[in-house]
């Protein structure tokens, strides 16, 4: 099983949960933590389920919802909010006929909010999976996904 290989290159130590964490989500095509996956990292590192959820709940990359192949994140803090001239969030909605917190019908696609990522100098910004795109333009918002749609960066 993949989960008790990552819990066995890691050790047995709470300061290490988010690393293991990241890991199994990056494993896993619908990028989420299953409520079995808690308990048996709970279990193994010694320390309550609870403590396991609130870590993912905090981190926007993480989720206990199974998500689409590709996570687009759009960031919401003020300056991508402010040079935001055309609307990011509505281009992605738009060209993937999903609101914030749907998944397309076919997995491929999940859409959320997220915090800061950084890029406030290049904004707008968004996330899709690991990858930053900035200085967005509706053209190359609409690009981007067209580009994922196509399977680009499969």
């Amino acid at each position: 099983m993949f989960l008790q290989k990552i819990l066995e290159s890691y050790p047995i130590s709470e300061d290490y949960l988010l690393e293991i964490l990241l890991d199994i989500d990056k494993q896993k095509e619908n990028h989420y933590i299953s409520k079995e996956e808690i308990t048996l990292i709970s279990n193994h590192l010694g320390i309550k389920e609870s403590h396991v959820c609130s870590v993912v709940s905090f981190y926007t990359l993480l989720s206990t919802n199974p998500r689409g192949k590709y996570i687009i994140q759009i960031c919401k803090d003020v300056p991508c909010y402010l040079n935001d001239d055309f609307n990011v969030l509505k281009t992605v909605e738009n060209e993937l006929n999903i609101r914030v917190n749907d998944t397309t019908r076919n997995q491929k696609f999940t859409l959320e909010y997220t915090a800061c990522i950084g890029c406030c100098d290049e904004a707008p910004a968004i996330r899709i999976n690991n990858i930053t795109y900035t200085n967005l333009t509706k053209d190359k918002v609409v690009n981007i996904i067209s580009d994922y749609k196509e399977g680009k960066h499969d």
